[in-house]
């Protein structure tokens, strides 16, 4: 699959466990910040695209999009594309306060198709989320560890019914 040509990470960025692949979002789509500083980042928010790895890309680099996300994990392999640097403010919450304060992760897939819910996507989503939450000190909880349906004012309803939070936060944890 062709998902993007990966480059060097980004400038001043940490790096992260499992490897990532920069593929940056359009600067429109994001806000420049220096985050921890400026804002504590404190939850992680889990998202479904509801589109193909690819089409969720081409929305982030679309500078009329006004999205994006941190992170997305493709559903076939678990491949982990970065798209805003950690410091940065991505767009995704649906909510400024919660959009300073937390990560993105998008998966590949659809809220009403479970098969895309695969074992390599939830096992390097997780690998990804506990190397978040270890680096900020975030409790791998499922009070900060949320759904995109559970950010306050949301009128998205991913991650849905078919996302197994039991598995993933045991997959996070290592339980």
């Amino acid at each position: 699959m062709d998902r993007a040509s990966p480059t060097r990470r980004p400038p001043m960025s940490q790096p992260a466990y499992p490897p990532t692949h920069w593929i940056p979002a359009n600067s429109a789509n994001y806000t420049p910040s220096a985050r921890p500083e400026a804002h504590p980042v404190g939850f992680l928010v889990i998202h479904v695209t509801e589109e193909t790895f690819q089409d969720a890309r081409r929305i982030f680099q679309d500078p009329t999009s006004k999205v994006s996300a941190h992170y997305m994990v493709a559903s076939k392999d678990g491949y982990i594309g970065q798209f805003v640097r950690e410091k940065d403010i991505a767009w995704h919450a649906g909510n400024w306060d919660y959009n300073t304060r937390s990560v993105g992760i998008e998966h590949e897939g659809w809220t009403d198709r479970p098969e895309y819910f695969t074992d390599a996507l939830y096992r390097s989503s997780a690998r990804l989320a506990r190397a978040v939450c270890d680096r900020y000190g975030i409790p791998p909880t499922r009070a900060h560890i949320i759904g995109h349906n559970e950010v306050p004012g949301a009128t998205h309803t991913d991650p849905g019914p078919h996302w197994d939070w039991d598995r993933y936060i045991r997959l996070v944890t290592g339980g």
